[in-house]
């Protein structure tokens, strides 16, 4: 898999101006440390938030920019902010970065932080001044180690140059930043999940209200905000409002460019940033090249394991949040898969469902009993084994896990993709069951959801 965000050398060149993400990358692909990072306006974002702005004045920046969080969910990140209590009094809160990156078929945050780490730390230090927090964490996924180890040095070398730690820049404000590899858990992408795994507890999502940003690590006021959301703060502090909103595409509700990819039998799997708006089909033909000779689209995810299925004629939609709606599923992550015409789709769910399963934290009910419930139904349809009534029971518990069902949303995320799959491939499904006149079996009749 190609960790790059260049797009085809005939269609794109990288450019502060339209690339604020990625155009600093080297071509050979090494870390830009911090000599090279000053060289290319590095910083400079950061010292004017210091020198020239407010707390308030970077916290209305953000908001009118309209940046929102860019790990899936999409809230406006500007609003979060504006949920940290005013109170001067509470004068302890944290900043946390989330960077458990562990949504299956997604990348983007490990480029950044692999090959970018100051542009993740400059973001955290704009963000920890407008927020008043004193010190801050990159909950990094424990298999991402070379990103820990570049993190590290990035830190160390912002510490050397006054950047982090006491009276930055002279300003009498204090940030420690800090690097914090996690056990390995999906579920810490959720953020009460992960500030629980931080302070030492079982990595199980909290109930909310109180909010993090009441309540959080150790119980004081906390946000939480994931790695690509945190690196489009300086762009958006150095170069203004309008300049930020003007980089989406024409249609697009929502404003700046997004890490976007495209994996799977494709002929140039890889990772690049791109306005908001683009269409999916620009993105898998243009940019990934399409599907390599001898294997045809058949469906595609938009953005994670977490979303629902589409089909080739779904791919004009425009890649951005209320775009991927509109053809019935979330953009998630925006690094999308190809599924090829090889693939049985029931075999692909089952795999699916098989980690959502392991990775459920066993808090609530349904999606304690309900994933590996089914699991055992996608395997004995898998093997010819299914019996009648098990693809409505599928289907029951599709509605019966999905949102507000659970306790938090990785239920709701799971069973998403089974349910379009059955939607638009269920001969699939229906070829698994076993020719029989028996009675259907108690666990195989169809959920009544409310009944």
């Amino acid at each position: 898999m190609t960790l790059t965000s260049f797009g085809p050398a005939n269609r794109i060149a990288r450019s502060a101006e339209t690339h604020p993400l990625t155009w600093r990358l080297r071509d050979d692909g090494e870390p830009v440390w911090l000599d090279e990072y000053q060289a290319k306006n590095g910083y400079a974002a950061a010292r004017k938030a210091f020198a020239d702005l407010s707390q308030d004045d970077i916290v209305q920046t953000v908001k009118d920019a309209g940046l929102k969080g860019r790990g899936g969910a999409g809230f406006p990140t500007g609003v979060k902010w504006g949920l940290m209590p005013k109170d001067e009094s509470m004068n302890i809160r944290y900043l946390l970065c989330n960077a458990d990156e562990m949504e299956p078929n997604t990348w983007k945050d490990r480029m950044l932080m692999e090959q970018l780490p100051h542009l993740l730390i400059e973001g955290m230090l704009i963000s920890a001044r407008a927020l008043k927090t004193y010190r801050g964490y990159i909950f990094l996924r424990g298999e991402y180690t070379t990103a820990a180890k570049h993190l590290r040095r990035a830190v160390e070398e912002a510490k050397a140059a006054g950047l982090l730690g006491k009276n930055i820049l002279g300003s009498g404000f204090d940030f420690e930043l800090f690097v914090h590899t996690g056990a390995g858990r999906y579920i810490c992408g959720e953020e009460t999940a992960l500030i629980n795994s931080l302070e030492g507890r079982r990595a199980n999502p909290r109930s909310k209200p109180p909010f993090p940003a009441a309540v959080g690590v150790w119980g004081k006021p906390t946000c939480v905000n994931n790695v690509e959301t945190l690196c489009n703060v300086p762009a958006i502090i150095g170069d203004g409002v309008e300049w930020y909103k003007s980089l989406a595409r024409e249609g697009s509700e929502d404003h700046g460019t997004k890490l976007m990819g495209f994996s799977g039998k494709v002929k140039n799997p890889g990772l690049w940033e791109l306005p908001f708006g683009v269409t999916a089909r620009e993105l898998f033909e243009d940019y990934a090249g399409g599907m390599r000779d001898g294997y045809k689209l058949k469906c595609w995810q938009p953005g994670g394991a977490g979303t629902g299925f589409l089909l080739p004629e779904h791919l004009d939609a425009q890649m951005y949040a209320g775009g991927i709606a509109k053809v019935g599923t979330r953009m998630g992550t925006g690094l999308a898969m190809a599924v090829d015409d090889s693939i049985n789709m029931v075999s692909l769910l089952r795999n699916m469902e098989q980690f959502f399963a392991r990775e459920s934290c066993g808090f609530c009910t349904p999606c304690r009993d309900g994933l590996p419930w089914s699991v055992k139904l996608l395997m004995a349809i898998e093997k010819g084994e299914g019996q009648p009534g098990d693809i409505e029971t599928l289907l029951g518990l599709v509605g019966f896990l999905g949102p507000g069902k659970t306790f938090c949303a990785h239920a709701p995320g799971a069973v998403e993709p089974l349910g379009s799959a059955i939607k638009y491939f269920r001969p699939e499904f229906e070829a698994g069951i076993a020719p029989t006149s028996a009675a259907v079996p108690p666990l195989a009749r169809p959920i009544v959801v409310g009944a």
